[in-house]
């Protein structure tokens, strides 16, 4: 029987936990956290099998802790819990950025204990009360190991990835952090830059914001993420954001020169790079910034056409996390948008309303 550790229960610490608990029946759990209700609330529900508001002598038992709190906070937790780490015990983390928790692990001399870990999994909604353990499935869930830490950790750490049914992929930490730079900060940091510039942009009757559905709405929806962590994300890897940005600069400064040469060749080339190259993604929402679950539906402009639909639903028992009118149309078909929490309920009502009789458009 092992015993896991958690120094923070929050939405992605507490789905890790409901995966062992899943998965590894007869394990131990000991959760940390300064939140009552969450640790409370894993007891209750037999996640937990004991919580705690204090990082003291009962961590000596883990044979694996997770640093599942804020990252901001990993520094002070380290310190605390490194007279409580058994030297058998590994020790491993699940922040989005790898090289700075490295550099810590390496100051405080426990670098033959620490794997990094990034779950690329996550929600808007936050804390444990919505974790649940099939947030990690389908998700690359990167791995940083150090130079000094047992090939058989490494290989006990990946099992237990794939019991959670998520993907492990092995990375340095410069790896990691250059990659997320790229397909996960960078695009933050645009898509909060867009935003700016349209509220910026729009006029005192709000004409911008009230058309911004469709595609704008689509590429900018990462923007009402947590502006605190992702203000320690850019202060955490600054240097290859600045690097992208730098790039990114670039490339919009190359287009605007074919813009003003009225290029069309390289205008076309542009857009058709970027569509096959996109088009050439893996549908799983494997990735760092979680893909929607979207149906866009054809409906008659008549009373009790959304409650109709919304009836057929719940009567199914498929949960509606929004649902709604699209106004401008230029970037989907269907005039009812309606957004679900996972794959499985989009599958499950593109098929019942399929049936009945309903024209349906799946996004991508």
């Amino acid at each position: 029987m092992k015993t896991y550790g958690f120094i923070g229960l929050g939405l992605i610490g507490g789905s890790i936990a409901r995966g062992i608990r899943e998965t590894k029946k007869d394990a131990r759990i000991l959760a940390f956290d300064v939140n009552k209700e969450s640790l409370e609330l894993a007891l209750s529900d037999g996640v937990a099998n004991e919580v705690t508001t204090v990082i003291d002598e009962r961590f000596l038992a883990c044979d694996q802790i997770f640093l599942c709190a804020p990252v901001q906070k990993n520094d002070s937790n380290l310190v605390l819990l490194k007279p409580y780490l058994s030297p058998d015990c590994l020790l491993t983390d699940v922040g989005s950025v790898k090289t700075d928790i490295h550099e810590n692990i390496k100051k405080l001399g426990l670098q033959a204990q620490f794997i990094g870990g990034h779950p690329m999994a996550g929600s808007e909604r936050i804390g444990y009360v919505n974790s649940k353990s099939v947030l990690l499935q389908n998700a690359y869930y990167i791995l940083t190991p150090t130079d000094e830490v047992p090939k058989e950790k490494l290989e006990e750490y990946k099992d237990l990835v794939i019991r959670l049914g998520a993907i492990p992929l092995i990375l340095s930490c410069e790896q990691h952090d250059h990659v997320t730079a790229a397909v996960s900060h960078l695009p933050h940091v645009i898509s909060a830059s867009l935003v700016n510039l349209v509220r910026d942009s729009d006029n005192a009757d709000g004409l911008m914001k009230m058309i911004a559905a469709g595609g704008f709405k689509d590429i900018t929806r990462i923007s009402s993420s947590s502006a605190a962590m992702w203000q320690q994300i850019c202060l955490t890897n600054t240097g290859n954001i600045e690097e992208l940005l730098d790039q990114y600069i670039a490339s919009l400064q190359k287009f605007r020169t074919y813009l003003e040469a009225r290029d069309s060749d390289k205008l076309f080339e542009t857009f058709d790079g970027a569509r096959i190259y996109r088009d050439s993604f893996i549908s799983a929402s494997s990735g760092p910034i979680k893909k929607s679950f979207v149906l866009t539906v054809d409906i008659a402009d008549e009373p009790g056409a959304i409650a109709a639909i919304a009836t057929i639903l719940a009567l199914s028992q498929v949960s509606i996390k929004n649902i709604g009118i699209t106004h401008n149309r230029e970037y989907e078909g269907g005039v009812l948008r309606i957004e679900f929490y996972d794959q499985e309920s989009t599958d499950k009502a593109h098929d019942i309303l399929k049936n009945k009789g309903y024209t349906l458009y799946a996004r991508d």
